[in-house]
C-alpha cells in the first residue's frame, strides 16, 4: 500500500468513496448479521433455558474465536493479500446463522457462534486494509464511515430481532441469510477492485514505511491504546450484552421495548461513530480519544442512580455518542504509530475489541448472577476513569515533524 500522499487536498481528491461505501454497506450487513445473537439472549434464554453464565459464554465463543484469528490473518494478509478473502470470510457467517436457525441444542449455539465469530475474523482486518487504500489519505473519514456501518448494523439487529425473529421464532433466522448472500456478492466487486488497485500500486516506487517514535515509546502507546479498548469495549459489552436484561428487571418493560431501547442505544453509537472520524482528522487523534473515554465518566456514574426509564434511556444515548467516536481514532493512531502494519494492527486492535467484550460478557455475567443485574452496571461506572492514561500517548503531528526536520538535516 502507497503511503499517505504528502498533499492533502490531492489525497483528498483520490478518496474512492464509491468503494468505502460499499465496504460499509457489507458492514452493516455483517454487524446485522451477529447482532442478533445477542438480540435473541431473551428467547434462548427462555427457550434453552440458560443462565446468564451461559449467555455470558455464548457471548465469549463469538468474540473469542474472532479476536484469535483476526491478528493472524490480518499478520498473513500484509505479506500475502488476499483480495477475494472478503466473500470467502462472509461464507463462514451464512453457514452459521443457518446453524443457529435450527439449532435444538446449547452446544449447536456455541458452534454457530463460533462460525459467526470467524467470519468477522476474516471481514475486519481485511475490511479495514481496503477503506484504507481507498481514503486518498482521509484516514479517520474514511475508518468512520467504514465502521458506522458495522453500529448500524449492530443497532439494526435488534431491531429486526423484536419484529421478526420474536414474532416467527428461532427458525425464521434462516431469513437472514439472503443478507450474507448480498454481501458475498458485494465483496467481490470490492475484492476486484482491490486487486486491481494492488497492481496499479505495486507498478509504482514505494517509499519506505519508517515509524517515527523509537520503539519503546511505540510499545507504551500501543500498551496504552490496548487499555483504553479494553475499557471502552468492558462497558459497552454490559449494555449490549445485558442492557435489555436490565430493563426488564428495573423497569419491567417487555422484551420488544427492550430491544427497542437497545437500538436507541446502538444507534447513538453509529452516530458517535461517524463523527469521530473528521474531528480526528481536524484536531487530532489524541483530542477525540481523550474527550470519548473520560468524557463518558459523568453519565456512566450517573447511570446507575438513574430512577426513571427516560433518565436511563437519555443516560446510555448520550454514552453511547461519546464512547463511539473513540474506536476510528484508536485504530488509525495506531497505524500511524507502526506504519507499513495495516492488516495486522485492524486485526490485533479489532480482536481485542471482539475478545475483551467477550470475556466481559462472560464475567459480568457470571457477576449478574451472584450480585445482580444492577450491581454490574455500578462496578463498571468506573471503567471511563482509564481514560487519564491518554495522557501517555504522543503527539503524532510532533513527532512527524521532529522526523521530517531529521531527514532534512
Amino acid at each position: 500500500m502507497t503511503p499517505p500522499s504528502a498533499t492533502a487536498p490531492a489525497a483528498a481528491d483520490n478518496t474512492a468513496f464509491k468503494v468505502i461505501a460499499a465496504l460499509s454497506f457489507c458492514h452493516l450487513l455483517n454487524d446485522m448479521m451477529q447482532s442478533l445473537l445477542t438480540a435473541i439472549y431473551p428467547m434462548l434464554k427462555s427457550d434453552f433455558g440458560l443462565d446468564f453464565g451461559q449467555i455470558g459464554l455464548l457471548t465469549l465463543t463469538f468474540n473469542v474465536t474472532a479476536s484469535l484469528l483476526q491478528p493472524a490473518i490480518g499478520l498473513y494478509t500484509d505479506k500475502r493479500p488476499q483480495p477475494y478473502s472478503l466473500p470467502l470470510g462472509m461464507g463462514f457467517t451464512l453457514v452459521g446463522l443457518i446453524l443457529l436457525a435450527v439449532a435444538h441444542h446449547y452446544w449447536l449455539l456455541l458452534v454457530s457462534a463460533a462460525l459467526v465469530g470467524m467470519g468477522s475474523a476474516v471481514f475486519h482486518p481485511e475490511s479495514s486494509r481496503v477503506a484504507r487504500m481507498a481514503s486518498g489519505g482521509r484516514h479517520g473519514l474514511a475508518q468512520s464511515l467504514f465502521q458506522v456501518g458495522g453500529n448500524v448494523g449492530s443497532a439494526v439487529g435488534p431491531l429486526l430481532a423484536a419484529f421478526l425473529v420474536l414474532r416467527y421464532g428461532q427458525g425464521s433466522i434462516a431469513w437472514f441469510s439472503m443478507a450474507a448472500l448480498l454481501a458475498m456478492v458485494v465483496l467481490w466487486q470490492v475484492s476486484t477492485w482491490y486487486r486491481a488497485k494492488r497492481a496499479t500500486v505495486a507498478a509504482r516506487p514505494a517509499a519506505a514505511a519508517t515509524a517515527v517514535l523509537p520503539r519503546g515509546k511505540v510499545v507504551l502507546a500501543l500498551t496504552v491504546l490496548g487499555i483504553l479498548v479494553f475499557s471502552k469495549y468492558v462497558y459497552m459489552s454490559s449494555l449490549t450484552s445485558y442492557y435489555t436484561f436490565y430493563l426488564i428487571e428495573k423497569f419491567d418493560v417487555s422484551v420488544r421495548d427492550s430491544q427497542l431501547l437497545l437500538f436507541l442505544f446502538l444507534g447513538a453509537v453509529a452516530v458517535g461513530t461517524i463523527v469521530g472520524g473528521p474531528i480526528g482528522d481536524r484536531f487530532g487523534r489524541k483530542v477525540v480519544i481523550w474527550g470519548s473515554i473520560l468524557g463518558a465518566l459523568p453519565f456512566t456514574l450517573a447511570l446507575p442512580y438513574a430512577g426513571g426509564l427516560v433518565a436511563t434511556a437519555v443516560l446510555t444515548v448520550v454514552i453511547g455518542l461519546i464512547m463511539a467516536s473513540a474506536f476510528s481514532a484508536i485504530i488509525v493512531f495506531a497505524q500511524e504509530l507502526v506504519p507499513g502494519k495495516v492488516g495486522l494492527i485492524a486485526g490485533l486492535f479489532f480482536g481485542f475489541a471482539f475478545g475483551i467484550g467477550g470475556i466481559g460478557a462472560a464475567v459480568l455475567g457470571a457477576l449478574a448472577d451472584v450480585r445482580g443485574i444492577e450491581y454490574v452496571y455500578w462496578a463498571c461506572s468506573f471503567l471511563p476513569l482509564v481514560g487519564l492514561l491518554t495522557v501517555f500517548l504522543p503527539d503524532m503531528e510532533e513527532a512527524r515533524a521532529k522526523a521530517l526536520r531529521a531527514q532534512a538535516a
